[in-house]
């Protein structure tokens, strides 16, 4: 006979998160079977489904197979007791993030709507306090001119300084959630190294493969891919900008190649973000349940698109409002970014790792 040890508080918090009724499941098994990506061998939800009814957080936090799911919803489609596998999956992910969390309030404040205002505030100090400390806390006279408001220099350097210190962190979490998959798996060699195992996975990451297993929801296939590259070009716009004000080529004209490819950038982000939207609020049987992780992402990213291009527009015609518009969106930036490690976007990192692993343990 085996002990077990069930976490009540953890199976109350992933049946709140999921919108599931986890005590119904009947472990027919079918959720399994209609999964185009779990394994032969041990194949998910099932398992996971029975873990979360028992409350074993222990097995669930540290599970690789969690990762292997895209939330395509084929599972939940086909439950017959309306258990939504899917989206108790999508939940134990959002809890990993919080339980690996370093600083642990910091996964604390993003992840309970009651904090939100303080998640906003933070960033919100922080650039005034920068601004002040500046000089430069008032609205400049003449044509709109973002740098006179928010010095280039002081600006890239903070900004810079605070996301490294953030992630160095943040990248404690990720080492112990590596190791707490590893743990699982004890008497299993890996076949591979990390950096080895992790550039395997360039195809799935570039093409997005795996969602093309999913029957139920074809358009988040779409959507993952035109917020994926459309935030990698505006990484790349932004990296450029910053390298531009160094040089003194700073602002870009409409007409910079940078400037365009950072405009049809924000257009793919906001037809990705706008596709997950709609399905979530008018087709919820194939987007499934959104709790609030699922909506603070996307509207913070929304968000953060939008005041980008009224930003831009803003400088062009020197709207009174500009600079209001600017601080506005420099807060968009720094919550999405500096908060990424502790957010549902924590996936890109994630689910990167867990899926390097189980590609180094032949678990596919």
């Amino acid at each position: 006979m085996k002990n077990i040890s069930p976490d009540i508080d953890f199976k109350k918090e992933l049946k709140r998160n999921s919108g599931s009724s986890l005590n119904e499941c009947i472990q027919c098994g079918t959720c399994s079977a209609v999964c185009a990506l779990a394994p032969a061998d041990k194949p998910f939800p099932r398992k996971e489904m029975i873990w979360a009814a028992w409350g074993l957080k222990d097995k669930l936090i540290a599970n690789t197979d969690i990762w292997l799911c895209h939330q395509c919803g084929d599972c939940s489609t086909w439950c017959p007791r309306g258990v939504n596998p899917a989206d108790v999956l999508s939940s134990l992910r959002q809890m990993v993030y919080k339980h690996n969390a370093r600083p642990a309030f910091l996964g604390k404040i993003v992840s309970n709507p009651i904090w939100l205002p303080v998640a906003i505030i933070i960033p919100v100090v922080i650039i005034a306090g920068i601004v002040f400390m500046a000089g430069t806390l008032t609205i400049p006279e003449g044509p709109v001119n973002y740098s006179k408001f928010f010095p280039h220099a002081w600006l890239n350097s903070s900004f810079t300084l605070i996301t490294v210190l953030v992630y160095a962190m943040a990248s404690v979490g990720v080492v112990k959630f590596r190791n707490d998959l590893k743990s699982k798996f004890p008497d299993v060699k890996p076949k591979m190294n990390f950096v080895t195992s992790l550039f395997q996975l360039k195809k799935e990451v570039l093409f997005h493969t795996k969602f093309g297993s999913c029957t139920t929801n074809k358009s988040k296939r779409v959507a993952h891919f035109l917020i994926f590259y459309g935030f990698l070009l505006l990484l790349l716009v932004t990296v450029y900008a910053i390298i531009a004000a160094v040089t003194h080529n700073y602002p870009l004209s409409i007409t910079n190649p940078f400037k365009i490819v950072g405009n049809i950038a924000s257009v793919m982000l906001m037809v990705g973000l706008s596709i997950f939207i709609i399905g979530r609020l008018f087709n919820k049987k194939v987007a499934g349940n959104s709790n609030y992780s699922d909506w603070l992402l996307l509207i913070s990213m929304l968000l953060l698109t939008i005041s980008g291009v009224v930003v831009q527009f803003a400088r062009f015609e020197n709207w009174d409002l500009a600079y209001h518009f600017y601080f506005f969106h420099l807060v968009c930036v720094w919550f999405v970014i500096i908060y990424l490690p502790y957010t549902k976007f924590a996936h890109i990192i994630y689910r990167l790792v867990a899926l390097s692993f189980a590609g180094a343990i032949g678990r596919k």
